[in-house]
C-alpha cells in the first residue's frame, strides 16, 4: 500500500514538498566525481550517501508524514475490522495488535529507504543540470556512468575526470 501511495505521489508538487519538508539540503554544489559516483549507485539500485549529495534527514518531520500517511491506512483498516473483532476472542485482537505495530515500524523502514532514494534522485538531477547542461539525465545517466566506470579503469586523475567524460560524451 505504501508503494502505491510514494509511486502516486511520483510527478506532483506535493512530492517535491514533501521531500523539502522531511530532508534539510545543503547550498553548496555537489562536486563533479560525487555525482558520477552517486549515478553510478543509483543505477545500480544501490543506496547512495545522503552526505555526498548534500542532504540528510529530519527524523521527527519523516514521522510526523510517515503518522499522516499510517493514519490514512490504519484508520479504515481498523473502521473495518473493529466489529469483527469485537465478536471474536481477545487473543485474535491482541495478535492483531501485535501485527498492526510491528507492520508499522517495519513500514517506517520501508518509507525510510524510499523517500531517502527519491531526495538522492531529486539532488542527482539537480546537480546534472548544472554539471551537464546539455545532456538530459534519463537519456545519458546510463552512458554517463559506462564512461565514469571506464574511467576508473584507467585510472583517470580527479583533475582530469570532467575533461575525459565529456570529450567521450562529445564523440558519442
Amino acid at each position: 500500500m505504501l508503494k502505491y501511495i510514494i509511486k502516486f505521489l511520483e510527478n506532483t508538487k506535493l512530492k517535491d514538498k514533501i521531500l523539502n519538508y522531511i530532508f534539510k539540503t545543503s547550498t553548496q554544489p555537489i562536486r563533479f566525481k560525487d555525482l558520477l559516483v552517486a549515478n553510478a549507485y543509483h543505477n545500480e539500485g544501490m543506496h547512495v550517501d545522503p552526505e555526498k549529495l548534500g542532504f540528510r534527514m529530519i527524523i521527527i518531520n519523516a514521522y510526523i508524514v510517515y503518522g499522516i500517511v499510517c493514519f490514512f491506512i490504519f484508520i479504515p483498516l481498523l473502521a473495518i475490522t473493529h466489529k469483527l473483532f469485537e465478536n471474536l476472542d481477545f487473543h485474535f485482537s491482541l495478535i492483531s495488535a501485535v501485527i498492526a505495530t510491528s507492520a508499522f515500524f517495519i513500514g517506517f523502514q520501508y518509507f525510510y529507504f524510499c523517500i531517502k532514494d527519491k531526495m538522492a534522485k531529486k539532488r542527482i538531477k539537480d546537480a546534472w543540470a548544472i554539471h551537464f547542461p546539455y545532456f538530459g539525465y534519463e537519456k545519458y545517466s546510463k552512458k554517463v556512468e559506462e564512461i565514469f566506470n571506464e574511467a576508473m579503469k584507467k585510472e583517470i586523475k580527479k583533475n582530469d575526470l570532467q575533461a575525459y567524460v565529456m570529450g567521450r560524451l562529445s564523440e558519442e
